[in-house]
């Protein structure tokens, strides 16, 4: 299979998900009408509906030079591993592993930040939340190279990486209690994201996990819900502008960076905490 090949069988699950998530959206949304504490706010999820939509087209658009990337470092490695269950389980764990890196990296050095900033920027968690995915996120990608250079054919990279995106969509909630400890224990679920959302003091930068809550757990970031959540930033943005959502801590960073005078500063600007 050569590069065209692969970027004409790249399926788009998340779009064949559509229909399930419009379903899981208003559902949520009929049972928390009358609860004011977990109700919808129109201003908020048009705003998640408009990044979403944004991101979901420059995905689209950027394909192309995606699966070029991925078939490059394809290419550099002279194995290559089956088509079998076990290298999909590969797949899918290195996927999640680098995505816990890029999560936790994301919150530590402002650069990430800002290609993840959007996604915090509600005060509310419901399954829109799940939307904000920044316009910036794909810079990214690079944290997905060590799973390129494993061997694994790029369609069987794709679609877990997808499968991985599409697990995320269900945690976004405040309708589902904590579930089986066994469950909780291994998996990422509502209850571990609810604390990842939140601005109390104790739940900040904790469970990056994105389906595996084993990460949080082996490298010491995990917190149990204890304590209602507060959700959004320590200095709430005060906007539904999809543009300035986006694009606010970029702008702050470039603002910053030219205030300083040594490449030391700049650098402190870029990879220092957010």
């Amino acid at each position: 299979m050569n590069f065209s090949s692969i970027s004409s069988t790249v399926q788009p699950l998340l779009l064949y998900a559509v229909p399930l998530i419009v379903c899981c959206v208003l559902l949520e949304w009929w049972l928390t009408q009358h609860d004011a504490d977990k109700h919808y706010n129109k201003h908020d999820v048009n705003a998640s509906i408009g990044i979403g939509l944004g991101s979901l087209l420059i995905n689209a658009l950027l394909k192309t030079i995606t699966v070029g990337i991925s078939w490059y470092f394809y290419k550099l490695i002279p194995w290559r591993l089956p088509d079998t269950w076990w290298v999909w389980l590969m797949a899918y764990v290195s996927i999640d592993l680098c995505n816990y890196v890029a999560h936790y990296t994301a919150h530590k050095q402002r650069i990430w930040w800002a290609t993840h900033v959007t996604h915090h920027s509600s005060e509310h968690l419901n399954f829109t939340t799940s939307f904000r995915n920044s316009w910036t996120q794909y810079l990214k990608i690079v944290f997905f190279i060590p799973v390129w250079l494993l061997g694994i054919h790029p369609t069987i990279v794709f679609a877990c990486y997808q499968l991985d995106l599409l697990y995320q969509f269900w945690i976004h909630t405040e309708m589902i209690p904590k579930l089986p400890r066994w469950l909780e224990y291994v998996f990422v679920t509502p209850s571990h994201h609810r604390v990842h959302h939140a601005r109390n003091p104790q739940y900040i930068d904790k469970n990056f996990g994105t389906t595996f809550i084993i990460w949080d757990r082996l490298f010491g970031t995990f917190q149990e819900e204890i304590e209602k959540p507060v959700y959004g930033l320590t200095k709430p943005v005060k906007s539904y502008n999809v543009l300035y959502l986006n694009f606010h801590e970029w702008a702050d960073i470039w603002r910053d960076l030219r205030q300083t005078k040594t490449v030391r500063q700049a650098l402190l600007v870029l990879f220092g905490p957010p």
